[in-house]
């Protein structure tokens, strides 16, 4: 009864072995698969995100320009922002065109602060921090998003007259 014993146990053995060496071999070839991308980077809508890079970029390439816009601060800094929902790539290149990273963008809404005001089909978005106001979010109402739209317009003209100094109203 001994000899089975230790048989049985030199089976389980072999089967430890085979099983951690088959890990390893999977959990490598995942890291030499995935060094070269880095996780989604989640950008809210109509807000910015900071991408720091290992080393200066020289171009940007968005695959999609009307999901998510990008500028290059500093050498190695990029400011990601989300223009609409989806999901798109930026690609980043050095001086050599020498790919620094390839990473998906996804553009995706802040539902913990929206509150949406459905009237049937029509839909009403409203940004609430803690007080409720309206706020633009593609998909609401057109004549909700263009009453909207046209009071942020209205009020971005008044701000820039009034600190700019030229009123030309006056």
């Amino acid at each position: 009864m001994p000899t089975r014993a230790v048989s049985v146990r030199r089976l389980d053995l072999h089967q430890h072995v085979a099983l951690v060496t088959g890990a390893m071999l999977v959990l490598a070839a995942i890291a030499l698969c995935g060094s070269a991308k880095a996780a989604d980077l989640v950008v809210v809508y109509d807000q910015s995100q900071l991408l720091r890079l290992p080393r200066p970029v020289s171009s940007v390439i968005i695959g999609n320009p009307s999901i998510a816009d990008v500028e290059i601060q500093g050498g190695n800094l990029l400011v990601v922002t989300g223009k609409t929902f989806g999901v798109t790539n930026i690609i980043a290149l050095d001086a050599d065109r020498n790919i620094i990273q390839d990473q998906r963008i996804v553009v995706s809404r802040d539902d913990v602060r929206t509150v949406n005001l459905s009237k049937g089909a029509e839909r009403e978005s409203y940004s609430c921090t803690p007080n409720c106001s309206p706020t633009l979010t593609i998909g609401d109402d057109p004549e909700y998003f263009a009453r909207i739209s046209g009071h942020a317009q209205a009020k971005t003209r008044f701000s820039a007259g009034a600190g700019g100094g030229n009123n030309s109203d006056q």
